[in-house]
């Protein structure tokens, strides 16, 4: 498969799979906001049952408007005052805050209702949990189909045994650290969501929980790596990814994915390429700051912030209503934390795609992030005009290589 064909498949893949996972996780995402904090957010029922006062005999069906903190006391049908079971308890229950004389205004709430929605939808069984799965399984699918149908994709007229270096040593580090964290970070999170439902039955408690202990570990410090990996990917290639008049000529033609001999035109990155590099670097960017907030909790609100801005571009015409933007502590790490899978997993479909391509899908493929050399003819086939300009530069080296005579299949 070509360089062009690659970044033809992995952009396609890219858009469509993503699309998949956020558009379900967006539209439950949204229920799920709405009813954890219909419970969790609000003051407690409009209407509750009132106790009766010492001697006073009532329906059990009567019911009476809330008190306010100012009627509480007040009337000799009001509720027995602030200490009374149905008063008090039910104001715990829907996560009504008090005061507290500590530092830690955490304290004031007691009980948040939207945590049993919370728990419920991070769980593997859960949504969130069912959702990434299907995105994987279509992703891995979608692969396997494209391999039985189309084959490895080779470089068609064979290697030439001149070599072109395509990355540098730099830059080479800068994707395996990038690539390798990830790779970890993805492992350990998915046990995060589907480790309890899923590994624990097989290998049992004990090394579960050892499994578990060492992943999370694993999880908040690799972390740091990801980020540095991030940032070296971006300040090198970002250059090379701005939309050129060659991209668009290379998605009218489908990046030859689709069709022997046809091969578009492209610079250092073709579309496709450049589609996978925007979704790592914007995805890898909004995982890192949900993951600090997680990392350092309570302490790096973002959802409040963020939910006035979309308020004020007018958000509210496609959702339905504004967002809220005054969330307890508790609530904008539950956000952080749904975020934080809903992203990543987002961000696994991608780069199981990127991965096929590198690798199993195309030949010579892997010699660009392998030794940093590609073959000439493989890079005249899916990076036409970027071979130009390195030749004009006097890059191209006169190298040969075992399979320089042999003919691709």
């Amino acid at each position: 498969m070509s360089h062009r064909r690659r970044g033809n498949l992995v952009g396609f893949l890219a858009l469509c799979l993503a699309i998949l996972v956020f558009s379900g996780s967006a539209v439950q995402f949204a229920l799920t906001l709405d009813a954890a904090w219909a419970q969790s957010s609000v003051r407690p029922p409009e209407n509750v049952v009132i106790p009766a006062q010492p001697g006073e005999s009532r329906p059990l069906d009567m019911v009476e408007p809330f008190p306010s903190d100012s009627d509480r006391l007040v009337g000799p049908l009001g509720p027995l005052g602030p200490n009374s079971d149905a008063t008090l308890w039910g104001a715990v229950r829907h996560g009504e805050r008090f005061s507290v004389s500590i530092p830690d205004e955490k304290a004031a709430i007691l009980v948040q209702s939207g945590g049993v929605e919370w728990q419920r939808m991070r769980a593997g069984k859960g949504p969130l949990g069912e959702w990434g799965a299907n995105a994987i399984a279509v992703t891995v699918l979608v692969l396997a189909i494209f391999y039985v149908v189309r084959g490895r994709i080779r470089v068609e007229h064979g290697f030439s045994g001149r070599l072109i270096e395509r990355f540098n040593g730099i830059e080479r580090f800068g994707h395996w650290l990038l690539a390798v964290s990830f790779i970890l970070l993805a492992l350990t999170g998915l046990n995060l969501i589907y480790g309890r439902e899923y590994l624990l039955p097989l290998i049992g408690r004990e090394l579960f929980a050892t499994v578990a202990a060492g992943g999370k570990w694993v999880h908040n410090n690799v972390a740091w790596a990801f980020m540095l990996g991030l940032v070296m990917v971006f300040v090198m290639w970002v250059g090379h990814n701005l939309p050129r008049r060659a991209d668009l000529v290379w998605i009218l033609k489908g990046g030859g994915m689709f069709r022997k001999g046809v091969h578009p035109p492209a610079w250092k990155f073709n579309a496709g390429q450049k589609l996978v590099f925007w979704a790592v670097i914007l995805l890898g960017t909004s995982v890192s700051m949900s993951g600090v907030s997680l990392l350092f909790p309570f302490e790096l609100p973002l959802f409040a912030k963020t939910f006035e801005v979309m308020n004020a571009l007018g958000v509210a015409v496609v959702w339905g209503a504004p967002l809220p933007t005054e969330l307890t502590p508790f609530q904008e790490m539950q956000l952080a934390q749904l975020w934080h899978a809903i992203v990543a997993l987002a961000m696994t479909v991608v780069i199981i795609a990127h991965i096929y391509i590198g690798t199993l899908g195309m030949e010579g493929a892997f010699d660009a992030m392998g030794s940093g050399q590609v073959d000439l003819n493989w890079a005249k086939e899916h990076h036409s005009l970027w071979v130009e300009q390195e030749e004009a530069r006097g890059r191209v080296d006169a190298g040969s290589r075992d399979s320089a005579t042999t003919p691709a299949e």
